[in-house]
């Protein structure tokens, strides 16, 4: 599940972490740190196939599974919560319950909002796509971040983002001319080419929230 590992849930993520660690120690940062990159593999290589077998055996809410991929903010706010209750102990009850500046913080909650809905558009796109054709889709969404991250921030294009956009373009076309050959049983072409077009545009958000990010992190730092 692409959404599980970018916009405010990586914000918070990296911000819970980091909380925890100046509770507990540089230990458990490292500790959270390599349990962020497993779930981000697992859900990232299982999620999908997960997400598209819960489709092929009867599912219809599109919306549950789009749900599913931003529900984990309960998990990842546990460790804001402990420095919370920690810090309350010790400095009294004027302690402040958003660690964040509340620009950063406003700023998060919009990425989280735009990934909740990339999420949704991705899952409809799997209710309508193999899982082969979804995960070649929503790969593009590194040339999308190439661009996006050329404009926020200025990011300069390499050789091999400049590969990358044109290889993942040509896989993208080549899908297109051969919609007929993958389309899933009793799935007609106009939900196809709908699932394609969901996919897509998941992909383009995905790819315009991750420097989002790193432009919020930037202002915040030269405010």
């Amino acid at each position: 599940m692409a959404a599980s590992c970018d916009g405010s849930q990586g914000a918070v993520r990296r911000v819970g972490l980091e909380a925890a660690a100046s509770c507990c120690g540089a230990g458990l940062w490292s500790v959270g740190r390599r349990l962020s990159w497993s779930c981000c593999s697992g859900g990232r290589c299982g999620g999908p196939i997960i997400m598209r077998l819960y489709f092929v055996k009867g599912g219809k809410r599109i919306w549950l599974s789009g749900w599913l991929q931003t529900v984990g903010f309960p998990i990842i706010a546990s460790p804001l919560l402990i420095s919370y209750f920690h810090d309350r102990k010790t400095e009294g009850p004027n302690t402040k319950l958003v660690l964040m500046k509340y620009p950063l913080f406003i700023a998060a909650a919009v990425i989280g909002l735009l990934t909740s809905i990339g999420n949704y558009l991705y899952a409809y796109g799997m209710a309508r796509l193999p899982v082969s054709t979804s995960s070649i889709i929503i790969a593009s969404q590194l040339a999308f971040t190439a661009v996006f991250a050329f404009l926020l921030v200025k990011q300069k294009f390499v050789a091999y983002s400049v590969n990358a956009i044109v290889l993942l373009a040509v896989g993208a076309r080549v899908l297109a001319m051969h919609i007929s050959s993958d389309r899933p049983k009793g799935e007609s072409t106009k939900m196809y080419v709908l699932g394609f077009l969901m996919t897509l545009a998941a992909a383009a958000l995905y790819g315009l929230i991750l420097p989002v990010v790193e432009l919020m992190y930037l202002k915040t730092k030269q405010g």
